[in-house]
């Protein structure tokens, strides 16, 4: 599923215009973001926890050509599926 098709999915099951339901979800995902920008832990219940991780800086391998290269540290987005998410996409 696109952006696209998750706005027409939105629209239709909200009772929404498509602008609507593409405000809603750009909102959704900016208040995500930000949270995350702030190393907030975003959980919704029943269908995960979207949170942060630093990387370390690390040395790594080309695999074209086998020199090293040095991989500079960063902050990773992680994500775990809720329970009810996880059993729904087993069961459903």
């Amino acid at each position: 599923m696109n952006k696209k098709e998750l706005v027409d999915y939105i629209s239709k099951s909200a009772n929404l215009n498509k602008t609507q339901a593409a405000d809603a979800l750009k909102s959704t995902l900016d208040a995500i973001t930000n949270s995350l920008k702030n190393s907030d832990r975003v959980t919704l219940v029943d269908f995960g926890t979207f949170s942060t991780s630093k990387r370390e800086a690390r040395t790594g391998r080309n695999p074209q050509n086998g020199k090293s290269i040095n991989i500079p540290a960063k902050t990773v987005v992680k994500f775990k599926a809720g329970k009810a998410m996880g059993d729904e996409v087993n069961n459903g």
